[in-house]
């Protein structure tokens, strides 16, 4: 077999006792890592740590990937406004996730002899969201429902880091603001409120799991 070192480099070729000394001799594993070649070709490390990081790798790729879900919006032709205004920020809500979002009209009754009310009311929806969403399947008619597919408009964005910082600013305000009015007449047996302590603010520190030798 053909024997690499754990930096990498080669050792040359000897036989499975050979390797399998030197791999005693410095502590480490024998690995194949390619057993198809001539002659083939094992490598010296820690398989303990490679597994290890290996593993560590691949939970932050999937911290990192975002899966995209495909939510429904149903509604009817005697969807009222408000209603119908709930859902439409409902389904941006959706899109700002990154989700794609499906609309869907259900015709009940003699409703189904009229599919154009089920279509009016998706191009209201489509007009209303035509800042966040493009329509990536459009209306279709299955059986008593006709349903079309949102998807994110591209470069927009939800503005909900905006929002929270202008809630952030009002609560700080609220909190720094001094009452308009006082009471005309304080008891003199009144006692003085006692000055709140300032509560210290501790943060956890997040603990870093150790690299096994």
């Amino acid at each position: 077999m053909r024997l690499i070192d754990e930096d990498g480099q080669p050792l040359g070729i000897m036989t499975p006792m050979q390797a399998l000394s030197i791999a005693r001799e410095r502590d480490l594993d024998l690995v194949e890592v390619s057993p198809m070649a001539v002659p083939p070709v094992c490598r010296l490390m820690d398989y303990g740590r490679f597994k290890y990081e290996q593993a560590k790798r691949e939970n932050e790729a999937r911290k990192n990937q975002k899966t995209t879900d495909l939510k429904e919006i149903r509604l009817s032709p005697r969807t009222d406004d408000h209603d119908l205004n709930v859902k439409i920020r409902k389904a941006e809500e959706f899109l700002g996730d990154g989700d794609k979002v499906k609309v869907s009209v259900r015709l009940r009754d003699r409703e189904d002899t009229h599919p154009e009310l089920g279509r009016q009311l998706l191009d209201k929806i489509v007009e209303a969201l035509k800042h966040a969403a493009v329509v990536e399947r459009p209306p279709i008619m299955e059986a008593r429902v006709i349903s079309m597919i949102l998807s994110k408009a591209p470069g927009w964005e939800p503005q909900k880091a905006a929002a929270a910082s202008g809630t952030h600013a009002r609560k700080g305000a609220k909190a720094g603001t001094t009452p308009a009015t006082t009471p005309d007449v304080v008891p003199e047996t009144a006692p003085d409120a006692p000055a709140a302590e300032a509560t210290p603010d501790t943060t956890s520190a997040e603990q870093t799991p150790s690299t096994p030798s």
